[in-house]
């Protein structure tokens, strides 16, 4: 692993981070970027190959948690809101400098929730399905709903915005949402508090049994490489899941709490946070393991469990939430509060993009 360098192109001093200059060639050479979100710092960042440097691009939205990406579109959830965002390639390959951006994000749809403390994300085919977590369910969303209940957990007696078993992991499986994890089994109003270090939970959706129990804090359950994947986020910790026995089997340990997480072919990319010394967070292994904690993103070698880069930010940004692959993506774009890209930016279905012409006066 090579020595940090400075990021490049955060937009004030306190959002500067530190990376390894491999990070930056594994981007690069494959083609990727990746998309980051903190909701302790309200920003959505783009992390991306600039030459030989990395740059760090912020985006700002409220809160931002749960995000699920593609070449093709996002999706971010808010406060108490979501947004679904569109790529439009086009518009991009026209940002100054001309040529440079290879994906543009653009708003296209927000969909009020109301504060249902919304955690991870995923499509299930087209269908966007969300982590309620406030709620103790999965849900679906429709025009004329906040919310659609689609699945909770057989000890969650019915739905009340009392987070009862902090519901907060979601994998989708061949189309359809598989895992899920929690931090409790309890059905009472912040019920998983008191046994937060050791009480949470990986469970299948299909078939509503529990697969692993006794993790501390787990997160981000995914299946990648024929395999069951899941951070032990109390232990700072990636491990996989043998599906038979429900034996969990560390990886790697890292030097934060571990939330978020992608692959791109045998490398994890793992968020990690400091974790402040709260209510919320003391009393974790973690916590005993580490006085001083790292805010970032971590490429592990899952094959292997080494350490095979790092991004580390200092200073505002001290806790990420979600990471995520962008393939193919080299140089993105999020459009946020620009109000003359957005009057000026349209998105027409293919079979009618023949009838357009082109503008030859400008409307008054």
């Amino acid at each position: 692993m090579t020595s940090p360098d400075a990021a490049t192109d955060p937009n004030d001093a306190p959002l500067r981070s530190v990376y390894t200059s491999n990070l930056t060639q594994l981007l690069s050479q494959n083609r990727f970027s990746l998309v980051v979100s903190t909701y302790q710092a309200g920003k959505v960042i783009l992390v991306r190959a600039d030459g030989d440097q990395l740059n760090t691009h912020f985006r700002h939205f409220r809160r931002p948690m749960g995000l699920a990406a593609n070449a093709t579109r996002m999706a971010i959830g808010e406060a108490y809101q979501l947004t679904e965002l569109y790529n439009m390639p086009v518009i991009g390959a026209q940002l100054e400098p001309v040529g440079k951006h290879d994906a543009y994000y653009i708003p296209r749809n927000v969909h009020t929730t109301g504060d249902i403390d919304i955690h991870e994300m995923a499509w299930a085919k087209e269908e966007l399905w969300v982590v309620n977590t406030r709620f103790s369910c999965l849900c679906t969303l429709e025009n004329a709903y906040s919310f659609v209940p689609r699945w909770r957990p057989p000890f969650i007696t019915g739905l009340a915005a009392e987070d009862r078993c902090h519901l907060n992991g979601l994998a989708v499986v061949d189309h359809q949402p598989k895992y899920v994890t929690a931090l409790g089994t309890t059905n009472t109003a912040h019920g998983w508090r008191p046994d937060k270090a050791s009480g949470g939970i990986l469970m299948d959706v299909t078939t509503n049994k529990v697969l692993c129990q006794g993790l501390s804090m787990p997160h981000s359950p995914r299946w990648h490489a024929d395999q069951l994947w899941v951070l032990e986020s109390g232990n700072g910790a990636i491990a996989t899941v043998d599906l038979k026995t429900g034996q969990l089997t560390t990886v790697a340990e890292l030097p934060g709490f571990t939330r978020g997480l992608d692959f791109y072919g045998p490398l994890a990319f793992v968020g990690l946070s400091q974790v402040r010394e709260s209510a919320v967070f003391s009393g974790i292994p973690l916590t005993s393991r580490l006085k001083e904690r790292t805010c970032g993103v971590w490429v592990i070698h899952i094959h292997t469990g080494e350490v095979v880069g790092f991004l580390r930010f200092e200073d505002a940004v001290q806790e990420i939430f979600s990471v995520a692959v962008l393939p193919q993506i080299s140089f993105p774009e999020i459009l946020e509060g620009d109000e003359k890209n957005l009057a000026s930016s349209y998105a027409l279905p293919d079979q009618v993009l023949a009838e357009v012409e082109s503008s030859t006066s400008e409307v008054q």
